[in-house]
């Protein structure tokens, strides 16, 4: 990414650009079911986007329509319409705007969301996602690398940790671990790879995409019974709170090797 150039909303715009392969065959298979999913999501996001902006006197985010989508997509299903703004409200006030909009946060307010309708309601079905948008994900992580707005070193730490399961099982994958993979992809280009709320540092970065991995294998292994969008999605909550400790132990060890070095 050229550095110096572009301004927060400029960098929101282009990341909602990447993830257009992905809402594109989401919105293809879903049917009118998952449009108007999404203009509900928008409405609700956008409404709180500009309570928050007007207040600041600052033009509205197009961050917003991140949060939309996937929420939007990962959401679990039959929660009717006023936990929906519940849970989208929660997730974008809380860990969101309250901290100043897009770009201060320390938490992914879809992450937030999806945790809150999750946990606050477990009875709702979480959905099941098609395979072809697994491969979707695919190019909107290429997109996202390249620009330099998704860390290509999260989603190497990610499938590190997914070989690493591999190798153990000697060429085969854990038990409950195969159905889980592609809703993991989807989740770590959706949630994990957010550029504001991921390590910021080269080995926090690694080791932050290795701690989802990780945890998605633990999850699908041991919690028997959860729906892969569940296992995925409290996978990315843990990981993006251990963030920010991931990068102050990595400045620390530096700072310790400069010690070392410097006397």
């Amino acid at each position: 990414m050229i550095r110096g150039l572009w301004d927060r909303e400029t960098v929101a715009l282009l990341l909602l650009i990447c993830l257009m392969p992905l809402a594109l065959v989401w919105l293809w298979f879903g049917g009118p079911e998952a449009w108007t999913r999404l203009a509900l999501a928008l409405v609700i996001s956008g409404a709180w986007h500009l309570v928050f902006m007007l207040a600041r006197a600052q033009p509205p985010s197009f961050a917003g329509a991140i949060t939309a989508l996937a929420v939007a997509m990962l959401a679990p299903e039959e929660l009717g319409l006023a936990r929906l703004i519940l849970g989208i409200s929660f997730g974008s006030v809380m860990a969101e705007l309250v901290f100043g909009g897009w770009g201060r946060n320390v938490i992914n307010p879809a992450t937030a969301t999806l945790a809150f309708l999750g946990f606050g309601f477990p009875a709702a079905p979480w959905p099941e996602l098609v395979l072809p948008l697994a491969w979707a994900a695919i190019p909107a992580a290429v997109l996202g690398v390249t620009l330099g707005l998704m860390p290509g070193r999260v989603i190497g730490g990610a499938l590190l940790a997914a070989l690493v399961s591999w190798g153990v099982g000697q060429g085969t994958w854990p038990a409950g671990l195969a159905p889980v993979l592609p809703m993991a992809f989807i989740v770590l280009v959706l949630l994990v790879c957010d550029p504001v709320t991921s390590a910021s540092t080269l080995p926090g970065r690694w080791l932050y995409g290795l701690l989802y991995g990780g945890l998605v294998v633990l999850f699908a292994t041991g919690w028997q019974g959860a729906a892969p969008a569940q296992i995925a999605v409290s996978a990315a909550l843990f990981a993006s709170l251990a963030a920010p400790m991931l990068d102050e132990a990595a400045i620390s060890l530096w700072r310790a090797r400069r010690r070392k070095h410097l006397g």
